[in-house]
């Protein structure tokens, strides 16, 4: 297998670049659709004493908001924890346990759980998030500096942040919610697209002193396309894990079982697609 990446390095860059453009243009517009994690809103967690299907729960939630998210906990999934956006005072949070009570004869006089929260929580989750994801970037690009070069630090630094900006331009694009599963979800991807992105770089290293006076172009080539199905092999299993979690799990699940299928695919685009090309640009500018 004999890949020309570099030669049609402009084809990746214009169809990652229309991705991002319509994210941006679309969060423009109508913004990315925050969870109540962000967004504040209502707790509540009932203990049902059996498991109930959550169809027939919103047939109570819908009432209130439809657009309430309903998850089972518990250790048999007897109980039933619903967040929605709307901030219910308590008067309304009783009137929905009373719903509850009355369908499903239960004995509890309340909830086991019944707050109402505001987006500070959310603002303090989004700053932690960026504070992290900027010290795992500096440490990155230290780590990348010292075990290869300067420009291969920066290389994978940019193409994280193509990464960054292709999972909030799908979010953005679909509607998909944003909350706190979200941010863990990619701060783990964030680690998982720069391993894939080493394994690259390493082969480009141990190819750059077996070839020494190959161009920059071949050399890139020839290396990406020694290590494609390594990548290939290894996004496909770990996304077949993940879709099992997403496809078999429970909503918490699968809030964050969906944004890493959606960056471990990203992620091992860039590594193949971004990062390699975007370190030849910056050889031959230095040359």
């Amino acid at each position: 297998m004999n890949l020309q990446i570099i030669e049609k390095r402009n084809i990746f860059f214009i169809i990652s670049s229309i991705v991002i453009l319509i994210g941006i243009v679309m969060m423009m517009i109508s913004g990315l659709n925050f969870g109540i994690d962000f967004t504040g809103g209502t707790h509540i967690q009932i203990d049902l004493g059996e498991t109930i299907p959550v169809k027939e729960i919103r047939e109570i939630t819908d009432e209130f908001d439809k657009n309430a998210d309903v998850i089972h906990a518990g250790d048999e999934r007897n109980q039933v924890i619903i967040k929605t956006a709307k901030s219910l005072n308590s008067d309304e949070r009783i009137e929905v346990f009373n719903q509850f009570k009355e369908k499903y004869n239960l004995e509890a006089d309340e909830p086991m759980m019944s707050e109402q929260f505001g987006p500070s929580i959310g603002k303090e989750i989004r700053n932690k998030a960026l504070l992290a994801i900027v010290i795992a970037t500096i440490g990155m690009l230290i780590y990348i500096t010292f075990r290869f070069e300067f420009k291969f630090g920066i290389s994978a630094i940019l193409a994280l942040i193509h990464d960054i900006l292709i999972a909030l331009a799908v979010y953005a694009i679909f509607k998909l919610p944003v909350n706190s599963s979200f941010v863990a979800a990619m701060l783990t991807i964030v680690g998982y697209s720069i391993n894939d992105t080493i394994v690259v770089f390493d082969r480009i290293r141990e190819n750059q002193k077996l070839f020494k006076k190959t161009e920059y172009n071949k050399l890139i080539d020839t290396s990406v396309s020694q290590t494609i199905v390594r990548s290939i092999n290894t996004s496909f299993t770990t996304l077949l894990a993940i879709a099992c979690l997403y496809i078999f799990g429970v909503e918490a699940i699968k809030d964050f079982a969906l944004p890493l299928i959606v960056g471990v695919v990203v992620g091992t685009y860039s590594s193949i697609f971004i990062a390699s090309p975007v370190w030849y640009l910056l050889k031959v500018k230095a040359k």
